[in-house]
């Protein structure tokens, strides 16, 4: 079932979602219907906070490209946390689909970790760089009720673009033959 991805405004993107306790139908639908919403407003990342459920569920999708790490993968990670940050770091462009009609520089860190679980309450730790890492990172902020504009390299790094573009702009930045 397709959610309504709520936008900047709306107080429950700046709370902190809640940990996941038990896996139940509720949670298992809640993944599907993200999964769902999230390739409805062709998007590489939601967090269940984004569709009004403050939940620490984050869905990551990287676009398929064989110059992308990752690529063509989708990871569902419940109570996800970064164990381990790179030190060095690399402005980005970024996008949010709460964020309609705008991308902005953000500076994140080049390699992260992340642990938490699968849908089926596996323990998961993934080894992340680049385009991932950023995305991660991006999502796993919307948990803590951060969204990209609070991370902005400098006030005046934030452009308006055409809304439903926010996100494919983010992922073009990810082949370096489409950022030149």
């Amino acid at each position: 079932m397709l959610r309504e991805v709520i936008v900047v405004g709306d107080p429950r993107l700046r709370q902190r979602s809640r940990k996941i306790t038990a896996i139940t139908p509720k949670i298992q639908t809640l993944i599907d219907d993200m999964v769902e919403t999230m390739h409805q407003e062709n998007g590489v990342g939601l967090a269940a906070v984004q569709v009004g459920e403050l939940q620490r569920i984050i869905i990551v999708e990287i676009p398929e490209d064989e110059n992308v790490p990752l690529s063509g993968r989708r990871f569902i990670v419940l109570n996800p946390e970064i164990i381990k940050s790179s030190r060095a770091t690399e402005p980005g462009i970024e996008g949010c689909l709460s964020v309609p009609g705008y991308v902005g520089e953000v500076e994140r860190s080049v390699s992260v970790v992340v642990r938490g679980m699968n849908r089926h309450g596996k323990p998961i730790r993934l080894r992340l760089k680049g385009f991932a890492a950023r995305v991660f990172q991006h999502e796993i902020d919307h948990c803590n009720g951060i969204l990209y504009i609070d991370r902005l390299t400098a006030p005046d790094r934030i452009w308006p673009v055409a809304a439903g573009e926010e996100e494919q702009i983010e992922a073009a930045q990810a082949v370096p033959a489409l950022v030149a």
